[in-house]
């Protein structure tokens, strides 16, 4: 039998596990200013890590789009 202090950790295991489970994904769609500002980068060729804090998106979000839109992405291509 366990006592209380050895029981702890299992059930904070749990807890945990259940707040990260309750967590939504919320997916923000491109509007027709971000398309052209990604475009306006893609021509200055910003490097993606810097386009991604600026546009608040990660930096896979932006090539998968930038690779749907047909324009290279980032500072070497």
């Amino acid at each position: 039998m366990r006592s209380w202090y050895q029981a702890a950790p299992y059930q904070l295991e749990i807890e945990v596990a259940k707040k990260a489970a309750k967590r939504k994904i919320t997916r923000k769609e491109y509007e027709a200013s971000d398309i052209k500002l990604l475009k306006m980068h893609s021509k200055a060729r910003t490097p993606v890590s810097k386009l991604a804090k600026l546009m608040k998106r990660s930096e896979g979000s932006l090539r998968q789009k930038a690779l749907k839109l047909g324009i290279g992405l980032g500072h070497q291509r």
